[in-house]
């Protein structure tokens, strides 16, 4: 299986540097609220630069059409879009007017992109940069060399590896167990290869269909490594996800890592699952979790 390497710890290192442009106007603590975002919606920019030009000319087209969202994800050869004429890059263009475009950007993705960004709430974060003279300075360091997040670049596992990395020095700052949050994909494998162990039918089976729930997801590592595990001796194997999360910028990051990859993420479910199951009724065939036990507010949980 894919392990962390150099080259991940180095990208996750030089985009969290990026947060030394928010000095002065964050706090240590707060770097996390606007890195995460930014690096979530710079993702997506880097995906969809390939087929930019084909979504902004079939947009022209079809924008008063009621089915637009179908076409404009077909053409965007994803399951989402920017009809936005701006990318990171080109809003450079225009630094006086870089908070308008950036909103006009930002308003330009699909609804499903828009819901994440609005799991951040990032908007206040744009009025507050852009009031301190920021917005534009932040936003050049993710446009060079080290802010590339082209799927040539970085692979959706080692994105993933690069999120928690993120996370895990956010709660650092936040003097957090970075934990509650997310499990360490070293852990996650041994979990998997127990969870998997002597499952002919899973593993060595013909189009074999199975569900896996987590029901306390956090950024969705588990479901991925378990995913790509089942993919690397069987690829005919289609693993189908579901996850709920509690914690918004965790649930943000797992729906958009779904979303990228081509899962469903209407799977990926926001609330507390004791207190709010949104799986109620459902039955899943592999269940994998690490909830935060050790905590004052713990539930410890019951599978049926």
């Amino acid at each position: 299986m894919t392990t962390r390497s150099a080259k991940i710890d180095q990208k996750a290192g030089l985009i969290w540097a990026i947060a030394d442009k928010l000095t002065g106007v964050y706090k240590p603590h707060e770097y996390g609220d606007v890195i995460l975002p930014l690096t979530v919606i710079r993702r997506f920019d880097c995906i969809l630069f390939d087929t930019k030009d084909t979504v902004l000319t079939k947009y022209e087209e079809v924008k008063n059409l009621p089915m637009k969202d179908v076409l404009l994800r077909k053409a965007s050869g994803f399951d989402f879009y920017n009809t936005s004429k701006y990318t990171f890059e080109n809003l450079m263009d225009d630094p006086d007017h870089i908070e308008e475009n950036f909103r006009d950007y930002l308003n330009g993705f699909s609804e499903n992109v828009q819901d994440i960004i609005q799991k951040f709430a990032f908007d206040g974060h744009i009025t507050r940069m852009a009031n301190k003279n920021i917005l534009y300075i932040v936003l050049k360091e993710f446009t060079t060399e080290k802010a590339n997040l082209h799927p040539n670049e970085i692979s959706n596992l080692e994105m993933g590896y690069i999120f928690e990395e993120i996370i895990r020095r956010f709660s650092e700052a936040h003097n957090e167990d970075a934990g509650q949050h997310y499990t360490p994909r070293e852990v996650i494998q041994l979990m998997v290869n127990i969870l998997f162990y002597d499952d002919n039918d899973i593993l060595s089976g013909n189009n074999v269909a199975k569900t896996i729930y987590d029901p306390a997801c956090g950024t969705g590592g588990m479901l991925s490594v378990a995913e790509e595990y089942l993919h690397s001796l069987n690829a005919s194997t289609e693993l189908v996800s579901f996850g709920q999360e509690i914690n918004d910028q965790t649930f943000a990051i797992c729906k958009a890592d779904m979303l990228i990859k081509g899962n469903n993420a209407d799977y990926i479910k926001d609330g507390n699952t004791p207190s709010d199951d949104q799986f109620e009724g459902n039955t899943f065939d592999y269940i994998l979790s690490n909830p935060p036990f050790g905590r004052e507010s713990d539930i410890y949980y019951s599978y049926r």
